[in-house]
């Protein structure tokens, strides 16, 4: 990992997630999908049984035909707004699709530092950096979408900053 103390985010190339990151999301939406589109199959058979519904199933195709758009593209969108650099005293997150957030995570603020795996990333070999840091608002920072190596990297070379700076 490049860590430079000049370094000025606004102008720098920042780094990207692991690309297998957007089908980790694809199928985490993809299942909160299953759930929403199987509540509106169940409204519309309900529908059809009272006999008051128009179109037999309209709304449950409707609603499959829109969660289907957003599995396919809201990850891929996530996926190219999301950048990170560490830097010498601190860690610069970027992301948003509509609305930009630039997050800098000073390294002296930290108190202590997670990797996470869930189920589904853990079989693309992928996990996410948690760091929590002082104060109370906005306290955890969670860095997704990491290879688990790279993850881990992250949490050691933050972590000797951290024991570094208490010395």
């Amino acid at each position: 990992m490049n860590i430079r103390a000049d370094s000025n985010p606004a102008t720098e190339t920042l780094f990207k997630l692991a690309p297998a990151v957007q089908k980790v999301w694809t199928i985490k939406a993809s299942l909160g999908a299953v759930v929403l589109v199987a509540g509106v199959f169940v409204f519309d058979v309900a529908r059809v049984v009272t006999h008051r519904g128009v179109l037999p199933f309209a709304w449950t195709i409707l609603v499959l035909a829109l969660a289907t758009a957003v599995c396919l593209v809201l990850p891929r969108l996530r996926y190219r707004h999301w950048r990170y650099k560490l830097h010498e005293q601190e860690l610069f997150l970027e992301r948003g699709i509509f609305n930009r957030v630039r997050t800098v995570v000073p390294l002296r603020r930290i108190q202590h530092l997670d990797v996470s795996q869930d189920l589904i990333e853990r079989e693309f070999g992928l996990g996410k950096l948690i760091v929590h840091t002082a104060g109370s608002r906005s306290s955890d920072v969670v860095l997704p979408g990491l290879a688990i190596d790279d993850a881990n990297g992250l949490r050691d070379t933050v972590k000797d900053y951290i024991l570094e700076d208490a010395v």
